[in-house]
């Protein structure tokens, strides 16, 4: 018999520490200063105070919002400014407006982030804080309709790209707390939209029926320049060429993204780079070494998104009494989830994975995104029930593994991440296996009380194989800095605690 206890008195502490935060890791008005500040970049890159708003936002209202919420000595140092049509024309970087509080990630992480707001959205709503739930999703759809999409975050060189499509969760999550129609349908052609940016243009995949992840700049992104450093001062740009120079790389044709003779990557590595910033998972060899093939691709995880985006949006339009377009949309969810199940999953391995459309082939690479059919009921129960047979390969002491593999990179082994253990978890407990769901969220909520209960702080990613927080060591691609605060584990902390209150 499994031991599903948790000391009391420590996970009290954690979530007195939760609650307390979330004003602490919260941006308004009141705070610009705080909000434009990117520690990400180099100091003298502040100093210039730039707030960007789209050319459709009216600067004078936004300069009388600013106004009324800051000092005139504040105010007099800050630049609005609308964006240039080519964001690529942007000499100095600066903060995207958004007319809401919201709550950022906490440590390097100063602004909001597309996915990670699903799941501070979660916890916040089991901390009593509705309206601020709804601010941060009235955010989200102001960033689709005056910055044609949910970006991964609202800083102006991230407007060539998106995060995982949870949009409409976050709504749904909402929705549940205050019934509001009317507000559903103030909302509903924005959400529509972000859907067709996600199934239009470069980030459709031809013939397949299926998306994938494509950011449009194919230049080296700032934030990694500057603030992506090990503790040899290299970025990440400089360790992946320096890993080129040192390995042969199969799983890819590496002269896409890196010329040997004269040692540089070229603009194909910059844009798959921003492609995986784009997915989350950042970086991993998920789609090969760095994830350089990314871009030939169609992810589990973002197919399986879009899926639960079209159950949605037909659940919407149906709540507005729209029927026939609610089923249109029903109609379309249940062509991806056939599509998904021909082309992602492997029978011979009883995995979900990734498939590269170049190749006609799935990569075979054991990522904990295979939960994310089971969390979308997009599995069937034998599907389901082989994951589960197979589930002792991604568990580790603290918790569920990212990946099967120890590569260096953040987003593999040894390192396990709390919005993976969200869905794997949901998705368990959908199929049944309250058991199992119940076991990988002690694990993951010890490990969170065990480090808290010696440093008295929660963070970004911990090493469940170790059971620690201290992941430099191990750490060769993406930053070995452990950003603390932290938004989405606080969230999903207190979202694993309610299954502590069901019977197994």
């Amino acid at each position: 018999m499994e031991n599903f206890l948790l000391d009391i008195g420590i996970t009290q502490d954690v979530k007195n520490y939760i609650r307390e935060h979330w004003s602490f890791l919260r941006r308004s008005h009141r705070h610009i200063f705080a909000s434009i500040a990117d520690p990400k970049l180099p100091k003298e890159a502040s100093r210039a105070k730039f707030i960007y708003i789209s050319r459709k936002e009216n600067s004078q209202k936004v300069h009388e919002e600013l106004s009324a919420a800051l000092p005139l000595e504040q105010l007099n140092q800050i630049q609005i400014k609308h964006l240039p049509t080519d964001p690529h024309m942007i000499r100095q970087q600066g903060w995207l407006y958004l007319p809401h509080d919201y709550i950022v990630p906490g440590g390097r992480f100063n602004e909001m982030y597309g996915w990670d707001s699903f799941f501070i959205i979660q916890g916040l709503l089991i901390d009593g804080e509705v309206e601020l739930a709804k601010n941060i999703v009235d955010n989200a759809v102001y960033q689709v309709k005056y910055y044609g999409k949910l970006l991964n975050a609202n800083r102006s060189y991230q407007l060539d790209r998106s995060h995982p499509p949870l949009l409409t969760q976050m709504i749904f999550s909402v929705y549940k707390k205050i019934g509001d129609k009317d507000w559903l349908n103030e909302i509903r052609d924005e959400c529509c939209n972000y859907y067709h940016f996600w199934t239009s243009s470069a980030h459709a995949i031809p013939d397949i029926d299926l998306c994938r992840y494509y950011a449009k700049s194919v230049r080296p992104a700032p934030e990694v320049i500057y603030s992506e450093l090990d503790h040899l001062g290299r970025n990440h740009y400089q360790r992946a060429a320096a890993y080129y120079r040192a390995h042969r790389i199969q799983a890819y044709d590496v002269t896409r993204y890196y010329n040997s003779r004269e040692d540089y990557l070229r603009p194909l590595f910059y844009r798959a780079d921003r492609s995986a910033r784009e997915s989350g998972f950042d970086p991993s060899s998920r789609y090969g070494p760095l994830n350089a093939d990314i871009i030939y691709h169609a992810p589990i995880c973002l197919n399986t998104l879009l899926y639960q985006m079209e159950l949605d949006l037909a659940k919407i339009h149906l709540l507005l009494g729209m029927g026939q377009e609610a089923n249109k949309w029903r109609e379309q969810a249940m062509h991806r989830a056939a599509v998904i199940n021909y082309y992602c999953w492997d029978e011979d391995l009883g995995y979900y994975f990734d498939y590269n459309f170049v190749l006609g082939r799935t990569r075979p690479y054991i990522f904990a995104t295979t939960f994310y059919p089971l969390w979308a009921g997009i599995a069937s129960r034998v599907q389901a029930r082989r994951i589960v047979h197979n589930l002792s390969v991604l568990e580790a002491p603290g918790g569920l593994l990212t990946s099967a593999y120890v590569t260096g990179n953040q987003w593999d082994a040894p390192f396990g991440w709390a919005p993976l253990h969200f869905f794997a978890v949901h998705g368990l407990m959908r199929y049944g296996y309250k058991r199992e769901a119940c076991r990988l969220a002690n694990k993951f909520l010890n490990l969170v009380n065990d480090e808290f209960a010696k440093y008295q702080l929660v963070y970004e990613k911990y090493d469940v194989s170790r059971k620690t927080a201290h992941v430099q060591s191990l750490l060769k691609f993406g930053y070995e800095s452990n950003e603390v605060g932290f938004g989405w584990t606080n969230a999903v902390y207190l979202d694993l605690l309610k299954l502590h209150a069901l019977p197994i």
